[in-house]
């Protein structure tokens, strides 16, 4: 069966100067690695027993019927400091399916690659897609990997390393960043169109800038809630890559907490910490504020939209303690949350921090009652456990609530790192295993357990790269 995709392109009808039109570049030997059949099915995407066939379109080297490729333009804060003109330098947008953007990332140069190759190598990709579907078992809204394709050739980056390209699949690559550029260049005909067309197909039920940017602000706040509860850290929390359907993406030098501190950094890139952990939720804020400024040319009263605006962001502070509050007691077997329990939760976090205790085997150990077992003063535990059991006396089915709160597997760092190092030599085994694995991470399962444990000092990994 020939493969077919139902393209409708919403995107590719709106002015074109938010993005170009450029086709994928061809790759040398396009080889099917992974692909995501079961997604596919949801798409609609027929024909996709096809192997080669798959590789072909997904590696750049066929364009499907009813495509049409693009580059989005996008502008953006990278660690603060502004970047007028960013955009999709090594994407391309094919189309939308059934109300998803798929796009191919690492096919080549477009109009906005700027130096770049417009390339990835096989790592990143590898990454990507085990995360983001890890993310997805997880319940934590993000963007979906559909295909990964070795390309036959190589990338230069620190030394030459094998190409890649991944078709990522999302509800939207529109980001705080597209907004940001187009009122950057006060081009208020192009905003409202982009504006126009993000409350459609995202947003319907809203009316107006003050309601979408409440809208878009409830989403992050919840999505950033869900990271922290997980352990994990985006890394690179950039408003070009913060996207307004409140979806994790770019997962670029991504990472998860082992042993719990609220400053950990992984990314190299992040110097001084900007997007370090426990930082996250204070830099949606800031990035809420960036878009609630991209918006105010769409209002008719500046000063009155200002002042609403600001509003909206600051109250976006107190809903974000509200939800780690809900989501950390719910992680120690609280449901019905009182005055304390909050503390109760930060008790934890901070013996954990002294102790240096792993993250997710904590909280994952706590409904079994060998949690004490994770720290180096058990006494210390002990004391704390004394008022938490005196707590959960008060609670109904208290075990459920953890189960259901607290994974067992996350990925951890140090299995993506052999998993990379095993495909770059040809052995795609461990990458199986791992998707096999993370599908299912509420469930102990003990063909997984070796999994579970930590890393060792010698499989530590210290720093994590984004991989362009």
């Amino acid at each position: 069966m020939t493969l077919s995709i139902p393209f409708d392109n919403s995107y590719a009808r709106l002015p074109e100067r938010l993005f170009a039109r450029v086709k994928p570049t061809p790759v040398a030997a396009p080889e099917l690695l992974a692909f995501n059949h079961p997604l596919a099915r949801e798409l609609g995407i027929t024909g996709d027993d096809d192997i080669d066939g798959l590789a072909k379109v997904f590696g750049g080297n066929a364009l499907p019927e009813g495509a049409e490729p693009i580059a989005q333009l996008y502008a953006g804060h990278q660690f603060g400091q502004w970047n007028p003109q960013l955009g999709d330098g090594r994407a391309v947008l094919l189309g939308e399916v059934q109300g998803y953007d798929l796009q191919l990332k690492g096919s080549g140069r477009t109009p906005f690659s700027r130096n770049g190759d417009g390339r990835a190598w096989l790592g990143p990709v590898l990454r990507e897609f085990v995360v983001s579907e890890a993310m997805h078992a997880l319940g934590i809204p993000t963007t979906r990997a559909l295909a990964a394709v070795a390309t036959g050739e190589r990338v230069q980056r620190e030394r030459a390393l094998p190409g890649a390209v991944l078709t990522r699949v999302a509800a939207s690559h529109i980001r705080v960043g597209t907004f940001q550029a187009l009122a950057a260049r006060q081009d208020i005909e192009g905003l409202r169109a982009l504006f126009d067309h993000a409350v459609a197909r995202y947003y319907p039920e809203v009316d107006g800038p003050l309601a979408f940017l409440e809208a878009v602000i409830e989403r992050q706040a919840q999505l950033v809630t869900k990271w922290l509860s997980v352990g994990f850290i985006h890394g690179v929390m950039n408003t070009d890559n913060c996207a307004i359907s409140g979806e994790t993406i770019d997962y670029g030098p991504c990472a998860f907490l082992d042993e719990y501190h609220p400053l950990t950094v992984f990314s190299s890139i992040d110097q001084r910490g900007r997007y370090a952990y426990a930082r996250q939720a204070e830099i949606i804020v800031w990035n809420m504020a960036q878009l609630a400024t991209a918006l105010i040319p769409l209002m008719p009263d500046a000063d009155a939209a200002v002042a609403d605006f600001t509003k909206a962001v600051h109250a976006m502070v107190p809903r974000l303690e509200t939800l780690w509050a809900e989501t950390f007691t719910r992680k120690i077997g609280i449901t019905t949350p009182c005055d304390g329990d909050m503390e109760l939760s930060a008790r934890l976090l901070q013996l954990m921090t002294d102790q240096g205790a792993d993250f997710t085997n904590t909280f994952a150990t706590l409904a079994n009652g060998t949690a004490r077992d994770q720290f180096t003063d058990r006494d210390a535990f002990d004391l704390w456990a004394q008022d938490w059991q005196a707590r959960l006396a008060e609670e109904n089915d208290p075990e459920a609530t953890m189960r259901a709160a607290n994974p067992i597997l996350i990925p951890r760092n140090h299995r993506i790192e052999e998993m990379i190092d095993a495909a770059v030599e040809g052995d795609m085994a461990p990458f199986a295993r791992l998707m096999q694995a993370y599908a299912h991470p509420y469930e102990k399962v003990e063909e997984f357990s070796d999994l579970r444990r930590r890393p060792a000092d010698s499989e530590r990994v210290h720093r994590t790269f984004c991989g362009t």
